[in-house]
């Protein structure tokens, strides 16, 4: 058995940036049933968290586990299950785009309590703002 801890930090926004997520009591459901669904799809999703147009998971990726398809499995699933129950007044849709930075285990800390804090972060910068910041913080070059 293999042993492995890498950690990445996946950030991605709703469809147009739209404020899909618009209460809190909305994010806190949609964020757990994305843990709980991901636990049940052998995903550890260390910590979930987000505002009202975007979402923040700090993941610890398995042996047989792809960035692309853990991203597929849990935005896929989750926008059907946010449209399944009617969560949102309008069609909810998670693009394409999505950032992911691995993680150092020293540092996980630190970005796991940054995820926790998007309510505050967010009352004094947008996420477009944030957005900007991580292409230029990771070197993400847009084309």
């Amino acid at each position: 058995m293999p042993f492995i801890k890498t950690y990445i930090h996946f950030v991605w926004s709703t469809k147009n940036r739209a404020p899909y997520l618009d209460s809190k009591e909305l994010r806190q459901k949609v964020w757990y049933h994305i843990k709980e669904n991901a636990t049940k799809k052998g995903i550890f999703v260390d910590f979930v968290n987000g505002y009202t147009n975007h979402c923040h998971c700090l993941i610890s990726l398995g042996a047989d586990q792809s960035i692309q398809k853990l991203m597929q499995l849990i935005k896929g699933e989750s926008s059907f299950w946010i449209n399944t129950n009617n969560l949102c007044k309008d069609k909810f849709e998670w693009p394409d785009e999505y950032f992911a930075v691995s993680v150092s285990e020293s540092m996980v800390k630190r970005v796991r309590n940054y995820i926790k804090n998007q309510e505050v972060h967010h009352a004094k910068q947008t996420f477009e703002v944030e957005h900007e910041e991580l292409i230029v913080k990771y070197n993400f070059l847009k084309e």
